[in-house]
């Protein structure tokens, strides 16, 4: 049985190192995310000031070695910024996910030396943006469809094909892309490449108008004999697939993060609401209904949080962290859905209209049911570890 991640008896006790990264992203995202997250939703685009800012302090590159710019923070310091800035906009704080989770971590964790020392400085530091360019229009959950190819002529691979959904998309400096080399290997033909998104034969088709998120962009990225050097294959041939599954692994953990802010959010601006709003000559914070609804969140998100603390401690110790991410990723999600619903009960007509922040946070919420694994395969994943012998 693999329940190791469940017995493991972490130490989950902030040190200063990691209170102080939850501090600067709390003081971050309340002064200087917060107070425009509406604006960001409303005009579909996150200023790129904000993302300078969480480059400088250092954000952008938390868990990557200081040796490559980064701050040298765990994985566990990352998970507690990424929960402050969804608390403040999950927008900005998807643009931090995938960025840090799924373009960096890669080139840091199968990366050669040289590719870590090109790329890794101008990632951390927020210099340059990255984004993962997996997903196709014919292939989602079943990465092993895809049918963007990659053939090989002299010193460079040659890509054509089309990738679908992909977060910072069309702000991206450096794409982390996936594409078939053999058609006859399937899964085995997978290679994985850093293209730099100024490379002709590289373009960004259609931007998508989407119910949540609004203010992080996802597009479609259009590839047409796209020469890219053979130095940027990201490990080997056929090894594709396996750096996309244990990227996801480790990102699976800053979704639920992000799902935990989401939900957090939820509760305080339901909590500061009932305190707040009277009804029948008393505040409705005061009715049973409402404190029960309330009492779930609390509960429901503190559960969500260590769930994830536990799979991110599971990261830093070097130990399979699979069960952990999906378990975390699976509930977080599903605890961010639930909180939605219940703070726009709670604002009751004031929750369905966009002057309040309610509507928002239940689009947002969303997402995290569905991105870098739907519930549906976060289950298959959950069952396939606890079933091995």
């Amino acid at each position: 049985m693999a329940m190791t991640a469940i017995e493991t008896g972490f130490d989950l006790t902030l040190t200063e190192e990691q209170e102080l990264a939850r501090k600067t992203a709390h003081d971050f995202a309340a002064e200087k995310v917060l107070p425009r997250a509406a604006e960001i939703d409303e005009q579909a685009k996150i200023p790129r000031e904000l993302i300078a800012e969480m480059g400088a302090l250092g954000f952008m590159g938390a868990y990557v070695p200081e040796q490559y710019g980064g701050a040298g923070l765990d994985v566990l310091s990352y998970t507690l910024i990424v929960e402050e800035i969804n608390r403040a906009c999950a927008s900005t704080g998807v643009a931090l996910c995938s960025h840090v989770s799924l373009a960096v971590d890669p080139i840091l964790h199968h990366g050669s030396d040289e590719q870590k020392a090109r790329y890794l400085p101008a990632l951390a530091s927020g210099e340059r943006i990255g984004c993962f360019a997996l997903s196709e229009p014919a292939s989602g959950s079943d990465a092993a469809a895809m049918r963007t190819g990659a053939t090989r002529q002299g010193d460079s691979w040659i890509l054509n094909g089309t990738k679908n959904f992909i977060t910072n998309g069309s702000i991206a400096d450096v794409a982390i892309v996936f594409a078939q080399t053999d058609p006859t290997e399937r899964h085995k033909g997978i290679a994985a490449f850093i293209v730099e998104t100024k490379t002709p034969g590289f373009s960004v088709g259609k931007l998508e108008k989407k119910l949540g998120i609004r203010g992080s962009d996802t597009a479609q990225l259009v590839f047409q004999d796209c020469r890219v050097p053979a130095a940027n294959l990201l490990g080997e041939v056929g090894e594709g697939l396996r750096i996309a599954l244990s990227t996801l692994d480790g990102g699976r953990i800053s979704i639920a993060a992000q799902a935990v802010g989401i939900a957090r959010a939820c509760l305080e601006d339901s909590l500061a609401y009932a305190k707040q709003r009277e009804a029948f000559g008393k505040r409705i914070a005061d009715f049973q209904a409402i404190q029960w609804m309330l009492a779930d969140m609390a509960t429901e998100i503190d559960a969500a949080r260590l769930l994830t603390w536990r799979a991110a401690a599971a990261k830093d110790a070097g130990e399979d962290h699979i069960l952990a991410a999906a378990e975390a990723k699976l509930f977080a999600s599903d605890v961010a859905v639930r909180a939605a619903r219940d703070c726009v009960q709670i604002f009751g007509g004031y929750g369905y209209l966009k002057d309040f922040p309610a509507e928002r946070h239940y689009r947002d919420a969303k997402i995290t049911e569905i991105y870098e694994g739907t519930s549906e395969i976060m289950k298959l994943v959950i069952a396939e570890e606890i079933l091995k012998e």
